[in-house]
């Protein structure tokens, strides 16, 4: 007979209020492994969710894809084995899909992302097929939890095809504008980074060595600032991470020509630009959403060979049974990061 496991877990059970309840929890089904969440990251789609602005979103959910994990168990032929640390590729996509044959099962027809579409990670074990599941040599549990949000930041770069001879604008220095610089940064020197906020400006020159930084004001434009930086030139490449209107909008007048945009941030909106300056500047325009396998092992790589340093990322923690009073305070503070849920001690 299955066995059951009564286990905890958090649900949003509508804009601004969760509740922590027990439920059980079924053995895996073939083809999947029972993981006990170690660390669980807070990231933008939580947020927009317990605001109640997340697209695409229905209550309650459980939320949580952002995870570090331990196999507890598996339930088919696997490299892994019981007691490895993985961290989760939330994507949970249609292998026979035309997007997923082609290679893009991060943006697969019915793709279904956990903690948003279906539930998530914010409970103390979950199952989840053994192919979402990528191990670890020597990352830590903290660091497994900021993988998919780096991953994200990793896949926009991948698909700028980026090199070091291009100028390139990063607009927003949120955690998804700096996972995107982290991989930047291997490709070429030339970076600038554009932000309202000075504060995460100066994180930007202190923890990323950003030599330079864009202070925004709303409605005024960054051409001149921008010239400045790229030795009279604008950039060649643009990261929109901002998920804001006009900054989205306004990248159409900021690229070199010949130049590439890329959205990572989304808003629910049109995006609406002038034809003619488009052509005229011969523009190409890309989506970047989550990310594919291969760049999850590119992340862990980069994390455990110190291509990347994770060390200045987690600036608030609390533990799962918190999550319903405390939830609210820690993402309202100025001082955020990035935040990170624990399951254990």
């Amino acid at each position: 007979m299955p066995s059951q496991l009564m286990q905890t877990e958090v649900r949003l059970a509508q804009p601004g209020k969760f509740d922590l309840v027990a439920n059980s929890l079924s053995d895996p089904p073939e083809g999947e492994a029972r993981i006990r969440i170690r660390r669980i990251g807070i990231c933008g789609t939580d947020i927009h969710a317990f605001h109640g602005r997340q697209p695409f979103f229905e209550y309650p959910r459980i939320l949580g894809h952002e995870l570090a994990a331990e196999i507890v168990a598996l339930n088919g032929p696997s490299e892994l084995i019981t007691g490895d640390l993985v961290t989760v590729e939330p994507y949970l996509n249609d292998p026979n899909s035309p997007a997923s044959q082609t290679g893009k099962t991060n943006c697969c027809e019915s793709l279904q992302v956990l903690g948003v579409h279906i539930d998530g990670g914010m409970r103390s074990e979950i199952n989840v097929p053994i192919s979402k599941l990528h191990r670890a040599a020597s990352a830590s549990v903290d660091q497994l939890a900021l993988v998919e949000m780096l991953c994200i930041g990793c896949h926009a770069v991948n698909r700028s095809q980026s090199n070091k001879v291009d100028n390139a604008l990063i607009l927003g220095a949120g955690p998804i504008g700096l996972s995107a610089l982290s991989f930047l940064q291997t490709r070429t020197k030339n970076i600038a980074v554009a932000d309202l906020d000075e504060g995460r400006l100066q994180f930007c020159r202190e923890a990323f060595d950003v030599e330079h930084t864009i202070k925004v004001t709303p409605g005024e434009s960054l051409e001149r600032s921008l010239r400045e930086a790229f030795g009279g030139r604008l950039p060649d490449v643009i990261f929109d991470a901002t998920g804001n209107r006009d900054s989205m909008l306004s990248s159409f007048e900021m690229a070199a020509h010949g130049g590439r945009i890329v959205f990572i941030g989304l808003f629910q909106g049109r995006v609406e630009f002038d034809d003619p300056n488009f052509h005229k500047r011969e523009l190409t325009l890309m989506a970047s959403r989550n990310a594919v396998s291969a760049e999850f092992k590119e992340v862990i790589q980069a994390m455990e060979s110190g291509q990347i340093n994770t060390d200045p990322w987690i600036t608030h923690r609390l533990h799962l049974d918190e999550v319903p009073e405390r939830f609210g305070d820690v993402i309202s503070s100025p001082k955020l990061r990035k935040a990170v849920i624990h399951l254990d001690t």
